[in-house]
């Protein structure tokens, strides 16, 4: 019996840690990816600092230094930045890579494709909370501060760190579609879940609108109507790929059904 027992055990570890070692290869995997863009990244960070400087509403700013490490700090963030978003297809296909053996071949070839789009969406999602979100967030914290007669002296490291903590979490929030239509497609995901759950997704979209934007009305609904737009597309996408998912089902069972008569 102990026998038995212990071959049980091995039998039910063994997925686990290839799993576990499947997991750990995919990460390396990414960080080799993003260690190669991190050069890139400090290649770039320069040219791409120049042209922030120079665009709205940086170019009528006198940019200060605080602290002796603050051009290094800032040098190094542009290039992780720049570098987790030239890293952002790569990781998005070591995550299809390693829920591949899960799907089927038909499910395998359909989700590949959301690879490329991963990228396209978080562009959109930068360019989007770049001319719209942080100027209005910037203009109202600028009005504030005249209204209260403060002199304004911007530091590069925080106009910058402020910049980063607008545009990298609503960038990622343009994922948000094609996650939901890759877990629609697999099968976790149903479009039934999506309008259960639509009151709580609403109330999380909004919150992070009034979080990112300037507490007044306008700002506010210019970010959260589209969140809420991207959350709807989500539930047709799903829709979508719930129904070819069923149907592909359905016509495997139908082939199965046929071949045994």
């Amino acid at each position: 019996m102990k026998i038995k027992l212990d071959s049980l055990q091995d039998d039910d570890w063994m997925p686990l840690t290839e799993h576990l070692g499947e997991l750990r290869k995919r990460i390396i995997y990414c960080l080799i990816v993003f260690a190669i863009g991190l050069i890139g990244g400090l290649l770039g960070a320069q040219p791409i600092f120049d042209y922030l400087v120079a665009a709205a509403p940086a170019y009528n700013l006198h940019l200060n230094a605080f602290s002796p490490w603050d051009a290094i700090g800032l040098y190094m963030k542009f290039a992780f930045a720049i570098s987790f978003i030239l890293a952002i297809p790569h990781t998005m296909f070591q995550l299809w890579a390693f829920v591949r053996p899960a799907l089927k071949k038909q499910e395998q070839k359909a989700t590949l494709r959301y690879v490329p789009w991963a990228f396209v969406m978080f562009l959109i999602g930068l360019a989007f909370s770049y001319f719209v979100v942080f100027p209005m967030a910037f203009l109202f914290t600028e009005k504030v501060s005249n209204n209260m007669g403060l002199e304004q002296t911007y530091g590069v490291m925080q106009y910058f760190s402020f910049l980063f903590n607008i545009l990298l979490p609503v960038s990622l929030l343009f994922e948000f579609p094609l996650i939901i239509l890759f877990l629609s497609r697999i099968g976790i995901l149903t479009p039934h879940t999506l309008k259960k759950g639509r009151k709580i997704a609403w109330f999380i979209l909004i919150l992070v609108a009034v979080s990112v934007t300037p507490p007044d009305v306008i700002s506010d609904i210019l970010v959260a109507v589209p969140l809420l737009l991207l959350y709807e597309f989500s539930v047709l996408l799903s829709k979508m790929a719930y129904s070819k998912r069923i149907n592909a089902q359905e016509k495997q069972d139908f082939g199965l059904e046929g071949y045994s008569n």
